[in-house]
């Protein structure tokens, strides 16, 4: 950039890089989604074109932002995880914000249609974004075990009251209804009234979703004999697991590693 004498402004702007080795978490939220799925006539209690457009779109983040190594979401939000060793854009918080939750708006828009078909998009969603530095790996694991207990949390609920509201009761009743019930109360509504066993439900919707890169045997043409050319390829994939307990973990070791390639 050439010197100039309005160049001074820039002084104007604030440092904000984040701490240097802690785990960088970029977690987006879609602003005022309540409206948005009543306008887009999203289903009750999970409608699965909405997971999986928000899944496709955390792929696509992770194909454009190769230092990100896992993503976890659910409802209308979505984590991405940035290791401790990484230097992206010099670790500057807004930078990061920034291009993350706007790939990720973007994508939404742009691939609507594969999912949603004929049902038109009536107005722009809208996310807001924040980076937060985490010190160590078991602060790391116990935010993405909160936000996997928020997901079953809200999916029990959520899984029990548009039951009770699909069942004939109206929405301010069934909210009555379960206002200080516990989980086991929940369960047994389900079960008892409805005949629905919880824990049967797809774990799409009670663990959420995380995306980590799978090795993938990906097939391509060679431009120089038209040949079918093999290659195992790291591939950012959706699968809906448990990541509270150890066995996540003990499964995807490079996740948590000091050293990558």
């Amino acid at each position: 950039m050439a010197n100039s004498k309005f160049e001074y402004v820039r002084h104007f702007e604030m440092a904000d890089n984040m701490l240097p080795s802690t785990w960088l978490v970029v977690r987006i939220d879609g602003r005022g989604f309540h409206r948005f799925s009543q306008t887009h006539n999203f289903a009750k209690p999970n409608d699965r074109r909405a997971i999986e457009l928000m899944n496709r779109c955390a792929i696509e983040v992770m194909k454009d932002i190769k230092d990100i190594i896992l993503a976890y979401g659910q409802s209308d939000e979505y984590s991405f995880i940035i290791p401790k060793s990484s230097n992206l854009y010099s670790r500057r918080s807004s930078k990061i914000s920034s291009t993350v939750v706007s790939l990720f708006a973007s994508n939404y828009v742009m691939h609507w249609a594969e999912y949603f078909g004929e049902d038109k998009l009536q107005y722009a969603p809208c996310f807001d974004s924040r980076t937060v530095c985490y010190p160590n790996d078991k602060v790391l694991r116990d935010y993405l075990s909160w936000r996997q207990a928020d997901c079953h949390i809200n999916n029990l609920f959520n899984t029990t009251f548009w039951a009770l509201v699909k069942s004939g009761m109206t929405e301010d009743a069934a909210e009555k209804h379960l206002r200080g019930s516990f989980s086991k109360d929940k369960n047994e509504i389900l079960f008892v009234e409805f005949n629905i066993n919880y824990n049967n439900i797809e774990p799409i919707y009670r663990k959420g979703s995380t995306i980590i890169r799978q090795k993938t045997e990906v097939t391509s043409i060679s431009p120089r004999n038209g040949e079918e050319v093999k290659r195992i390829k790291l591939i950012p994939t959706a699968i809906y697991d448990d990541i509270i307990g150890q066995e996540f973990w003990d499964c995807h070791p490079e996740l948590l590693a000091e050293k990558r390639r």
